[in-house]
């Protein structure tokens, strides 16, 4: 047989000379693309990937010149808009999707490669899905470099297509239906076969028919071993390369054992050591248990890819709008800031748009987690991947690809898949050990039951043992409860940003409030209003939006969402004087609206003596309004208490956790809140610098803290805590300080969050205590010789099984 090329496995022809150098030695490859492939490795100082892939790569292509120009394409701007986010200065961000990834070596050579190019900021690659996100400086490199140089090394690269993607999934969902269904008809045609040798008595069948009947169900189960079982020989394969055991290396020596041992037994005609039967069940049994859980493993997983998929392909833009309403069909990655498009009744939002014509309602809940319709009209933003539900709406686009704020959900949901929580790192590591010592007793069993029954009724008790301790189940017992409790949270509108979130959040004792914008709604409003008993018919509040009206001061544009929908008297011989306020004739008559002594000037009275208490919010700023016979109206304006609020506090301190308020406002503001809530523990006027001590003094005395904000300012405790929840409408700086963001604000969904993280801490633990009591019970009965290998197979995959439906359990939403 010719000799294998060094980089794809595949025979060298004979004549050829495609020499490679690496470490001190001479490898031969099969073509020239091969070797200018392995070369460019190589030469990057890359070598090690070759000591460490665990799948042979494909045979290497020289790039043909077809395929250089598609490449140098994607350096245009207008066809980078749908997969490209351009951020600070010629920094850049592109979404592509990897081809030629078989193992997690691949990975790192990928990610090592590109992150040696002059420019690149950052790369990282998600083993599952293939997707790699990649930053670079584009005034030091374009797109296409970073394109040819994953080429270079015999790869592909290209704008990640959620279609592309699910085609992918669905070819290797096939495939692993074939080879479950060729073990499935293997074993029953094999059951056939040795069923009758089972009942028949002893030498009730003839010798020449009996081994007829266990050569056919040799026959038959030669396609379970080599196309079935092929999944097995891989993994082992490949754990052996990188000098370590996994979890199917005792499956494989399990089934190879068993095999081999029949056909030695078929050939020397052994006739009570032939267990066909045996080895294509268990195959089947496994092969069907895994086909399961890789379902589940999808179904917990599923909340990212919906949200990937929620952008349409296609959109309706409006041309000559308001002139024309005639629309055109256009990609939507071909759609550009400023155009004006139609979402008709039933559309998803294919991009973040200003409402420009038409009010409707939008469903937002797979965003933000809102169950119920948002009214939109006129002036509203809505945000790419909502869903127009009542009445058709024009938008105005303001953000499009990358830049829009489904874009962003997606990418802290990839950076929160890609960490690794210390729970399943220390059971990976647990697991790796299991596998071994499994071995090892493995090997103590043989030799045992050798010595006490003869080799080969030691042989099938050895590959029970194999076989029904893989520790898949523990190995699965974290990832899956994490990866489904993140996709719930990610349905109600919170979306974790750091592995360690949903464990740290479990455990935290104290919780930290931030006031302005988290338990408040962080914008000025008009709280109360009192008029006075010698008021004129005319609603107070329409005589003050009128002085106001072409103020963009926070108080007027209060004053403007309060006003009632009429048309505002005309003001003339307007005059604002700041810092006091504004006056200004209506019909004839001089008014004035703003601090009490300065409306009390106007009628020649103290405006102060007036100022009501009882009726107004105590710790609100009042601003008068009056004209020559004295005060007419009072008006109470501040930061409104979230509705949730009180409600939220009360279930936090019911569970015992302790509440802080933090913030910069006043003394009186920031006692008043605290005390209406029933927090016991706050702090006023507090700076950054004050947050942070304050959350790093609760922690050297034991606690675990939960810190809320939304702010700059609240970026520091934020990083500082040791789990953080930004609010979704805050600071892009305070969202990247987040382990979790919020992203509909409503605070209420923190109660659902807490609770969701014990019931998965909790699942984590029954799923790591039925692993450890099923291989401290199936593991001795093994030994003993009590289980059979294929009821070992079928206690191996049901627990596995049961693993992967108990973490499905965080998968129902609460209603």
């Amino acid at each position: 047989m010719n000799q294998p090329c060094f980089h794809c496995h595949l025979p060298v022809p004979d004549g050829q000379d495609f020499p490679i150098r690496y470490r001190q030695r001479t490898e031969q490859a099969c073509c020239a693309g091969c070797q200018a492939v392995a070369q460019t490795i190589i030469d990057s100082g890359l070598g090690d990937y070759y000591q460490h892939r665990t799948d042979s790569q494909q045979k290497a292509e020289a790039l043909p010149a077809e395929l250089l120009q598609q490449i140098s394409l994607y350096d245009s701007d207008k066809l980078q808009q749908s997969f490209v986010r351009h951020e600070d200065g010629a920094v850049r961000e592109a979404t592509l999707m990897l081809e030629g990834i078989t193992c997690a070596a691949c990975v790192w050579l990928n990610e090592q490669h590109v992150r040696q190019l002059p420019g690149v900021l950052s790369v990282d690659i998600n083993y599952s899905s293939h997707r790699a996100r990649v930053r670079w400086d584009n005034s030091r490199l374009q797109l296409s470099q970073i394109l040819h140089a994953i080429a270079e090394i015999g790869y592909r690269a290209h704008p990640y297509d959620s279609a592309r993607q699910e085609a992918v999934q669905q070819r290797e969902r096939k495939q692993a239906l074939n080879r479950l269904w060729v073990a499935g008809l293997s074993m029953m045609q094999v059951m056939m076969y040795a069923v009758p040798i089972y009942m028949a008595p002893e030498g009730d069948i003839e010798a020449q028919w009996l081994w007829i009947l266990h050569w056919a169900s040799f026959v038959l189960t030669l396609p379970v071993m080599v196309y079935s079982a092929v999944p097995f020989y891989r993994a082992t394969w490949r754990d052996l390369k990188t000098r370590r055991v996994g979890m199917d290396t005792p499956v494989t020596i399990g089934i190879l054992t068993a095999f081999f041992a029949s056909l030695w037994a078929l050939l020397n005609k052994v006739e009570h050591g032939v267990y066909f039967d045996s080895v294509s069940m268990f195959i089947f049994l496994l092969l069907g248990g895994r086909y399961l859980e890789s379902m589940a493993r999808r179904k917990t997983g599923e909340a990212t890819e919906r949200l990937v998929k929620l952008v349409p392909a296609f959109v309706h833009q409006l041309d000559s709008w308001p002139h024309s309403h005639e629309t055109r069909e256009v990609a939507a990655a071909n759609v550009v800031a400023g155009a004006q498009l139609l979402v008709k009744p039933g559309e998803t939002v294919p991009c973040d748009g200003l409402i420009l014509d038409g009010h409707s309602s939008v469903d937002e809940a797979l965003l933000t987690g809102e169950s119920t319709p948002i009214r939109k009209t006129v002036g509203d933003m809505v945000i790419a991947g909502s869903v127009n539900q009542a009445s058709p709406l024009v938008l105005e686009v303001t953000q499009t690809g990358n830049d829009t704020r489904l874009a962003g959900i997606v990418r802290l949901l990839d950076q929160a898949m890609a960490e690794k929580p210390q729970l399943a790192k220390l059971a990976d590591r647990f697991a790796a050990w299991f596998v071994a010592l499994l071995l090892l007793a493995a090997a103590g069993t043989y030799l045992g039951w050798s010595l006490l029954d003869g080799p080969q009724h030691a042989l099938w008790i050895t590959v029970a043992v194999l076989v029904v301790s893989c520790p898949c189940a523990l190995s699965l017992a974290t990832p899956a409860a994490l990866t489904a409790a993140t996709g719930h949270l990610a349905q109600i509108g919170v979306l974790t940003t750091r592995g360690h979130a949903l464990e740290t959040l479990a455990k935290i004792t104290d919780v930290v409030f931030d006031k302005t914008g988290t338990l408040t709604y962080g914008r000025m409003q008009l709280l109360a209003t009192q008029e006075a008993a010698h008021a004129e018919p005319t609603a107070a509040i329409v005589l003050a939006a009128a002085l106001e009206q072409s103020s963009e001061h926070p108080i007027a544009r209060a004053l403007s969402a309060a006003a009632p929908d009429v048309a505002l008297p005309t003001v003339t011989a307007l005059h604002n004087q700041p810092g006091r306020g504004v006056e200004g004739s209506i019909a004839g008559q001089r008014w004035r609206l703003g601090q009490p002594d300065f409306v009390g000037e106007l009628s020649g009275t103290d405006a102060t003596a007036t100022i009501p208490t009882a009726a107004m919010h105590a710790t609100a700023t009042l601003v008068a309004l009056g004209d020559s016979r004295g005060v007419k109206a009072w008006f109470a304006f501040g930061d409104q208490l979230r509705d949730s609020a009180t409600a939220l506090l009360g279930r936090l301190q019911a569970q015992g956790l302790h509440v802080h308020l933090l913030s910069g406002d006043a003394e009186l503001a920031v006692a008043t809140l605290a005390a209406e809530l029933g927090i016991a523990h706050y702090r006023a006027g507090a700076t950054p610098e004050d947050k942070l001590a304050y959350v790093s003094q609760l922690q050297q005395g034991g606690a675990r803290v939960l810190m809320l904000g939304d702010g700059v300012n609240d970026a520091p405790v934020l990083a500082r805590a040791d789990v953080s929840l930004a609010m979704g409408g805050g600071t892009d700086v305070a969202r990247a300080s987040g382990d979790m963001v919020l992203m509909g604000d409503d605070i209420a969904q923190l109660s659902k969050a807490l609770t969701l993280a014990r019931r998965t801490m909790r699942i984590i633990r029954q799923n790591l205590l039925w692993a450890a009591v099923y291989n401290l019970v199936a593991l001795p009965l093994a030994i003993t010789g009590h289980i059979t290998p294929w009821l070992a197979s079928l206690g191996m995959a049901a627990s596995s099984l049961l693993v992967v439906s108990n973490a499905l359990r965080l998968v129902k939403r609460s209603q």
